[in-house]
């Protein structure tokens, strides 16, 4: 079955506009759990924005848990990700100013420095890319160590008409490429109960990892149903 994982960074986005200890995403991992999906996502960012250092070290320690750890690739992150040792590190870029991931990372102009990020961190980790829909990025992509890529949906969620139709388009030719040579196929950003039905019909892929909208959709809906509406859409 396709798995959905959740992002709870903007459980922590919440917190961190006072400070304080609440709402703690780590206690909302118990209900997480409860609706069966797959794992737990939490991108850590340089700027310390949402998810701090700490939360990793506490779900660590209380869950057993899937684990997807976003990360931009640098050698800092790539120390904490070998010291927490999470299941997945799924590489993205990050923009000190933007409000969220603006674009895929760009691989082929990075490459080398990338390879080594790579190569850096511990061999009990899959390691994920996350870049955009271009067929030239996912070639370099099977030429590092790496276990699969996550496709930015983004431009596609942020679409309609016939740019909808085009983007769309593209991330079938993306994960029908990307699974023809072998790597396992995610894809997220920007998805919602309203543009997620589409999406699924690309059988290529194989994971979901949704988050801003989950958390907000269970401000009206409570996080289970929340959820549940998405692996609703996910198994037809």
């Amino acid at each position: 079955m396709t798995k959905l994982n959740i992002n709870i960074d903007h459980v922590a986005t919440l917190r961190q506009a006072r400070l304080g200890l609440d709402p703690d995403p780590i206690s909302l991992v118990d209900l997480i759990i409860k609706t069966q999906v797959n794992g737990i996502v939490m991108h850590l960012r340089e700027d310390r924005r949402h998810i701090q250092y700490e939360d990793l070290v506490r779900f660590k320690k209380k869950f057993k848990f899937h684990l997807n750890l976003e990360m931009a690739p640098t050698p800092e992150m790539v120390k904490i990700a070998n010291k927490i040792k999470p299941n997945t590190v799924t590489l993205v870029p990050e923009k000190r100013r933007e409000l969220t991931t603006e674009g895929g990372l760009d691989i082929k102009k990075n490459l080398t420095f990338i390879k080594k990020i790579v190569n850096s961190l511990s061999s009990e980790i899959n390691i994920m890319v996350f870049i955009d829909p271009l067929k030239y990025q996912i070639k370099i992509a099977k030429g590092m160590n790496i276990q699969g890529i996550e496709i930015n949906t983004g431009k596609y969620a942020n679409s309609s008409g016939n740019e909808l139709k085009s983007q769309l388009k593209k991330i079938k030719k993306a994960a029908i490429f990307a699974e023809s040579i072998n790597l396992y196929v995610s894809a997220g950003h920007g998805l919602t109960t309203k543009n997620l039905a589409k999406l699924v019909k690309i059988k290529e892929i194989k994971e979901y990892n949704i988050g801003h909208s989950v958390i907000s959709d269970s401000i009206f809906y409570g996080i289970k149903e929340s959820i549940q509406n998405f692996q609703d859409i996910i198994k037809k």
